[in-house]
């Protein structure tokens, strides 16, 4: 009977304090945050990498880190040795 392999680690969401953060293990590959709650503006802001920007909905703040994750994983890096 053929062993199972290992199961590769998925990425997962987690809520924070006034934030979302996007989580491999225990390494955080994005968040999005919102403003203090008193000043709020009602635009989440979100980072990834070396990437960044703003949306409306929380939804699409979500899916512009994980494109931005995904996009970062799959370029190479040009001037690392």
């Amino acid at each position: 009977m053929p062993r199972p392999g290992k199961k590769a680690k998925q990425a997962f969401w987690e809520r924070g304090y006034l934030a979302h953060g996007y989580w491999l293990g225990k390494e955080r590959l994005g968040q999005v945050t919102l403003g203090p709650k008193k000043e709020w503006d009602g635009i989440y802001r979100w980072r990834a990498a070396n990437h960044s920007g703003e949306a409306a909905t929380l939804d699409e703040a979500k899916r512009a880190v994980e494109q931005a994750v995904l996009v970062g994983a799959s370029q190479l890096r040009l001037f690392d040795k």
